[in-house]
Parts: C-alpha cells; structure tokens; sequence
C-alpha cells in the first residue's frame, strides 16, 4: 500500500525545508537590524550543517546495511541499534535540527533562532512519538531495552 497524498506532503524533509525558508525570509525581510556577524559565528554554523549532513548520510547507511525502511510513516522491520542509533535514537531528526541550525546563523537569521525549538518539537509531535510508538508495539522489550539504554536525541 503506498503513501497518501498527505504522508508524502508530511514528511520532515518537507517541514526541514519549510523552516529552511522562513529562516531565510525573515533573514532578507525582517532582520530588524539584528546580527550574529561575528566571524566565529560562521564557522560554527559550518559545523553545524556539515555534523548534520554527517549524521545524515551515517543513519542512512545503517538503514540500508539494515535493510528496513526509512520512511517515517511506516514500520520498519527491524530495530537499528548500530552505528550512530548506538548514540541517538533520531539522527536523522538530530541531524536536521543541526542543519536548521547552521543555515538560521548562516543567514543571520537572529530571530528565526525561535524556529530551532519549534522545530524540534514539531518533529518531536508529528514523528517521533508515533514512531516510537510503532517501535514499542512491534519490537515490545527489545525496544524498551534500547529506549532505557539509548536517549531520544543526544
């Protein structure tokens, strides 16, 4: 059975870039004369973005070596432990948070920094609660073992 219209509209790359976009509006519209322009801030807006592409492309991977989906609205068939899910139950969101992050104080979106929080909870809503409820339902103790043992982000 295949995706609804709406699942393949809800889904957190569509919200990423969504926030993505407000950030840089707000940046080219509304800054109110705020800035971070610091040269230090550059830098680490990099590492933020670069860190979450990195988490990106390593939770990627474990799904695949894995071979269960990565689909948020569906249940996966097997319960990734490995890898950075060793270290966060949602890399891939963690990574985005990241990503959002670095490009709101790449743009020097001062006031999009609200967005960041937002952001987390929104995911946190819409996604990773079902999910984990999913999770809980299909893997029972094996999955309350890895929620005791690994956090929700970091």
């Amino acid at each position: 059975m295949g995706m609804t219209w709406r699942e393949a509209i809800d889904t957190p790359p569509v919200w990423l870039v969504a926030f993505i976009v407000l950030a840089w509006l707000q940046s080219q519209y509304f800054d109110l004369g705020l800035s971070l322009g610091f040269p230090i801030v550059l830098l680490v807006a990099g590492i933020m973005i670069g860190a979450g592409l990195v988490l990106f492309v390593l939770a990627v991977l474990e799904f695949r070596k894995h071979k269960t989906t990565i689909i948020p609205h569906q249940t996966p068939n097997k319960l990734i432990q490995t890898g950075v899910f060793a270290r966060s139950r949602n890399p891939i969101y963690l990574g985005d948070a990241l990503i959002l992050g670095g490009l709101i104080l790449r743009f020097d979106a001062v006031l999009s920094l609200v967005l960041l929080p937002v952001f987390v909870w929104l995911i946190e809503r819409r996604f990773i609660i079902s999910e984990e409820n999913r999770m809980r339902r299909t893997f029972r103790a094996k999955f309350a073992q890895y929620e005791q043992k690994v956090r929700r982000w970091l």
